[in-house]
């Protein structure tokens, strides 16, 4: 009797109980497939390339499809790919081709330089060989026996970038998570189980817990909240000043408040960089505030923290040393491939202690613990997060820091904060335009509204209605920008990024300036 069991990577027969192997061909089949899409990956790259003088130029006025984005409604966009998946037999080579090929048509190219969208851009040379590199390895990093390179880098980088923040205890570090959300609900996990330890084995239980963060704060606390049972009525807002910064004082009479209502105040969520106005929070102030009441501080630098790396911007990160927790996504500022997040601490023991339970089959007996109990240093690293299944994340920001070093990361940031500058200084001398950020920029979103002739709408809706019908028109120009509820409706907000162009700056005005004048009433 004979078996066959046919593949690209080999044949396997069975013949009266002899085994005949042949040859793996796995390497000569991903070699095969690499050169395909690299023919049309780079192509996809060189047209953002080329249509940067396009960009300056204030945007493509000729079609209605742009090298940005191919734009179509969801249904239509739905029949366009008529995407399936084959019930049987596989579609092969040319299927995959085909498939790839019509992503990347509908897909948003966020390598154009009119990509001002969201607080994250495309990623890098760098960054597509550390994706590759990740592929290849496929590698869980949830014990160190199956990622010994990975975990090491991963710790060592971990290490590194606490250090600039001031985390400089003897085990200082943190761990990545699977992005800045998941990192904020880390950290409440860890608050939580740290200072109410029977939580961990016995839940919320009587206990009234109540979160605290700004105005302006991420929705992720919130969520993080709803993910722990304490609902999103635990969450309580703290007022903002006119810059967008959290009130200490605020903070101090919300903790009271709680107090005597009989709850149970938890934890302090501070921000580096909100996502609209991209205000850095009081650290300091608000640092006193958590130890005057024993609250966790954990600060949310998931957009702005990496401003660490400038020696001009850092000192908005003062007092960021004294959290016990702080987040931070090099996926955004720094260009790291999405997904990439740290949770970093001055001590990882705390992490350990907070989030370990016994998985015999999985950790063997702290065996990945060595040293002195005051020393010991943990290396299977799944057992400080939620996460069993973890992908080598840290190796994005590694590799990037290796070829870019802290050197490059700092003038790459710099020149992003510089064309945020420019834009500002663009918006308030434009008398079309009325600017709604502080001039510079507390990071790297420049906010403002349309104004023809220096006057806004008296009514909230017609400037909402301006600001929404520009960004769309905007988009067959080659450009996407974002829009946020403001004091006097809708505003833009735009999001440069360590390789926006000074022409792509000034383009984007000209564009703006040129469909502003055909939605005026």
């Amino acid at each position: 009797m004979t078996q066959d069991a046919n593949s690209s990577n080999g044949v396997i027969s069975h013949t009266n109980h002899n085994t005949v192997v042949s040859p793996l061909n796995r390497a000569a089949e991903v070699d095969d497939l690499i050169v395909a899409v690299k023919s049309l990956l780079l192509p996809f790259i060189k047209s953002a390339d080329d249509a940067a003088p396009e960009r300056a130029a204030g945007g493509n006025l000729t079609s209605q499809s742009t090298v940005l984005v191919d734009s179509h409604p969801p249904k239509a966009l739905a029949e366009r790919l008529a995407f399936s998946l084959p019930e049987r037999d596989g579609r092969g080579r040319d299927g995959l081709l085909d498939t790839i090929q019509n992503l990347l048509k509908y897909s948003v190219n966020t390598w154009d330089q009119g990509f001002l969208d969201k607080l994250y851009s495309s990623t890098n040379a760098v960054g597509v060989v550390s994706e590759l590199v990740l592929s290849v390895l496929n590698t869980n990093l949830h014990v160190y026996n199956v990622s010994p390179a990975l975990t090491v880098i991963e710790r060592q980088t971990a290490k590194s970038f606490a250090a600039l923040f001031g985390f400089n205890g003897p085990r200082a570090g943190g761990v990545t998570c699977q992005g800045g959300s998941s990192s904020n609900l880390t950290s409440l996990v860890i608050a939580r189980n740290t200072l109410y330890p029977d939580t961990k084995l016995n839940g919320n239980g009587t206990y009234n817990f109540v979160l605290f963060t700004s105005q302006h704060g991420h929705y992720s606390v919130e969520k993080a909240a709803t993910t722990l049972g304490l609902g999103k009525a635990a969450v309580v807002s703290v007022p903002v000043d006119e810059a967008g910064c959290m009130i200490p004082s605020a903070l101090r009479e919300a903790v009271i408040q709680a107090k005597s209502d009989g709850k149970t105040p938890l934890y302090v969520n501070a921000t580096a960089g909100t996502t609209v106005l991209g205000s850095y929070d009081p650290f300091r102030t608000i640092s006193a505030v958590c130890k005057e009441f024993n609250l966790w501080f954990h600060i949310d630098g998931s957009w702005g923290g990496s401003a660490i790396l400038s020696s001009t911007q850092r000192q908005k990160l003062d007092g960021a040393e004294l959290a016990n927790s702080l987040t931070i996504n090099p996926h955004k500022m720094l260009n790291v491939p999405v997904t990439c997040s740290f949770l970093l601490t001055d001590d990882l023991s705390i992490f350990k202690e907070a989030n370990t339970l016994a998985a015999g089959y999985l950790f063997h007996d702290g065996d990945d613990e060595e040293g002195e109990e005051e020393d010991k240093e943990y290396w299977d690293l799944a057992d400080l997060t939620l996460q069993c299944g973890r992908r080598g994340d840290a190796l994005k920001l590694a590799l990037a820091w290796v070829y870019y070093g802290a050197g490059g990361f700092e003038k790459q940031i710099d020149h992003a904060f510089a064309m945020a500058s420019y834009l500002a200084t663009l918006v308030q001398q434009h008398p079309d335009f009325e600017l709604v950020s502080s001039n510079p920029p507390p990071c790297l979103q420049i906010c403002f509204y349309y104004a023809p002739g220096g006057v806004l709408a008296d009514d909230k809706r017609e400037n909402t209605r301006r600001t929404s019908a520009i960004v769309k028109k905007l988009v067959p120009r080659g450009f996407m920008i974002d829009y946020s509820p403001g004091p006097q409706g809708s505003f833009f907000r735009v999001v440069v990024n360590c390789q926006t162009l000074e022409g792509t700056v000034e383009g984007l005005l000209k564009g703006l300036e040129e469909v502003g004048r055909g939605v005026a009433v």
